[in-house]
Formats: structure tokens, C-alpha cells, sequence
């Protein structure tokens, strides 16, 4: 027992002898800096729906009608020379339809169908007399235009470097400011693309003869790239 007593105490002051591993982490001091660039161009794309909204007592009917004003929707929409990657089925549905009335249960008035092509539209000059076909064949819902870039590569990376040059500048202020040198950078990372798209607004469309085309005014957007950068300072 007193053999055992003994090992232990051994044992104890062994442990205590042995120096605990030393911290080798050098907390590094670093500036970070977030910082936007833009670029700003002229839309070549817009994307809109046009759709189709019919009534009728039975389902069956309902979908029939909205089939045919469907197509004749779709036709005047390649005879204008939207191609075909650019056409594309956005949504589908059929729905009852009820009337309701104080304590009563709903009463079933009939169906309603729905069908809805998005479009990309790459002659931005004639956007304004297709949406016009669009409504006299048979079109009775109208949403857009979003405008887009086609091909943003080249307007990102300009946003890309004025974003860059933008978060070096305000580092260097901040550096100054207190007192310290930047070094090396430690990191950088990116988010961003397009601004948000403009709202697309749903237009309930009837047809009519129009005295002109309906105005489609494209402006310009801006494409957004927004850096995180972190430096080491001294």
C-alpha cells in the first residue's frame, strides 16, 4: 500500500516537472476593407412573359380555349423571330373557380387555365410592337421588361478592377488615419453581379388597335462587384 502511495506521488511530480507546450500563435494585425466597383451598359436583352388566362364552365373547355389563343400566341411569336432557345414555358395551371356566400358552402362557378411563355427579346427596337402582337392574338397578361447584359464578362471585370483600386484607396485612408503601413494582403473575396432587376410589372393587357407602338425604353444598367479585402499592417 505504501509501495503504491509512493508511485503515485512519483508520478504526480513527474507530471509537474514537464512544462506545458509553449503557445506558438502570432496574432497578425490586419485591416479589412470592403469596397464596390460598377459598370455601367446599355441592355441588349430584355426578358418578358406574355400568358393566357381563359374561363370557362368545365375544365375541359377551359383548357381547350386556352390552348388555341396559346398558340396563336406562341406562332406570333416565332413569325416576329424570337428563336427558339429564347422561347420558354414559364407556367402551367387549371383552377376551380367558387363563388361564396354567407353560410353557405362554396359553390363551383367553373375553371380557370392559365399558360405562360417567357421570352427573350434581342432587338430591343422592336420589343414595343411584339408585346402590341402579343396582346392582339390573344395575350391577356403582360409581365416585364428586365433588362439584361448578354455577355457581362468584360463589364464585370471592369467592375472587378475599379472595386479593387476603390478598396486599396479607402485602406490606405483608414492606414494613414491610424497610424499604420500596409503590408502584404492576407485575403480577398468577391460578391455581387447585377443589380437588382427593376420590378416586373403584371399588366392586365385587352386588345385594341394601338396608335403606336408601345414604348419599351431600355436605359441603362449597372453591374456590381463588391471585394473584401484584409491586409496585414505594421
Amino acid at each position: 500500500m505504501i509501495r503504491t502511495a509512493l508511485a503515485a506521488a512519483a508520478a504526480a511530480l513527474a507530471a509537474a516537472a514537464v512544462p506545458a507546450a509553449a503557445d506558438t500563435t502570432v496574432q497578425v494585425p490586419t485591416l479589412s476593407v470592403s469596397a464596390e466597383g460598377r459598370s455601367l451598359r446599355a441592355p441588349d436583352l430584355a426578358e418578358v412573359s406574355g400568358g393566357v388566362v381563359t374561363v370557362a364552365p368545365t375544365a375541359a373547355q377551359a383548357m381547350a380555349d386556352n390552348a388555341q389563343k396559346m398558340s396563336a400566341v406562341v406562332a406570333a411569336v416565332r413569325k416576329a423571330g424570337v428563336a427558339e432557345r429564347d422561347i420558354q414555358t414559364a407556367g402551367l395551371s387549371l383552377q376551380p373557380q367558387y363563388r361564396y356566400e354567407n353560410n353557405q358552402a362554396p359553390i363551383l362557378t367553373g375553371y380557370q387555365a392559365s399558360n405562360t411563355v417567357s421570352l427573350r427579346l434581342r432587338k430591343l427596337p422592336d420589343a414595343g410592337r411584339l408585346l402590341d402582337t402579343l396582346v392582339s392574338v390573344g395575350a391577356n397578361q403582360i409581365s416585364g421588361p428586365n433588362f439584361r447584359v448578354d455577355n457581362s464578362d468584360a463589364a464585370l471585370d471592369e467592375a472587378r478592377v475599379a472595386a479593387v483600386a476603390t478598396a486599396k484607396a479607402r485602406a490606405e485612408l483608414y492606414a494613414k488615419a491610424a497610424g499604420v503601413r500596409l503590408k502584404r494582403i492576407m485575403t480577398l473575396s468577391e460578391s455581387g453581379g447585377y443589380e437588382p432587376p427593376r420590378p416586373m410589372v403584371m399588366m392586365q393587357a385587352r386588345a385594341m388597335k394601338a396608335e403606336a407602338d408601345t414604348p419599351v425604353v431600355p436605359g441603362e444598367i449597372a453591374l456590381t462587384v463588391t471585394v473584401n479585402v484584409t491586409w496585414e499592417i505594421e
